[in-house]
């Protein structure tokens, strides 16, 4: 019995399994509201994203006649696809509800406001891209921001050294 539960929290585990994140988003941007999409991809892109061979440090979104599509995503090419392979940074569409989209859409096309993508995860078997509605930060922001973070750290400590 014991065998049985541990096969079924390994499975847990990799069905929801991040597989990279844009780190300098949440410092560039203040997160506004997010939203997990699909993404359309082809089979070799698939394989290489299992890999791990993706990168969205660079890649924003942005709505076109009232679809969501996703640029500048980096997507290594799968060396086993030989001939079949895909342009590793061909603009790709994500698919939403349309009530999800028109929960973004509005608050997107305010002026300061970007859609970025924070990480690409796998969520039962599909690759799933979390997008976020973001305002963009200033420098003074950014040094507020980590200040902010550094008090609470020694707040933290001292607390947890006390008791």
């Amino acid at each position: 019995m014991a065998g049985k539960k541990s096969q079924q929290s390994n499975k847990k585990d990799t069905q929801n399994m991040v597989v990279c994140r844009n780190r300098r988003a949440r410092h560039n941007y203040e997160i506004v509201d997010e939203v997990d999409c699909g993404i359309v991809l082809v089979g070799s892109e698939v394989k290489s994203i299992r890999d791990g061979r993706i990168s969205v440090d660079e890649a924003f979104a942005r709505i076109e006649r009232g679809e969501l599509f996703l640029y500048n995503v980096d997507i290594s090419e799968y060396a086993q696809a030989s001939y079949l392979n895909h342009d590793r940074h061909r603009v790709r569409k994500l698919l939403l509800k349309k009530r999800e989209l028109d929960k973004i859409a509005e608050p997107a096309l305010q002026k300061g406001m970007t859609l970025v993508p924070l990480e690409v995860f796998f969520s039962r078997g599909f690759v799933k891209v979390k997008i976020a509605v973001a305002r963009g930060r200033k420098e003074y922001d950014k040094r507020e921001k980590i200040k902010k973070n550094q008090d609470q750290k020694t707040l933290r400590e001292a607390v947890r050294k006390r008791v």
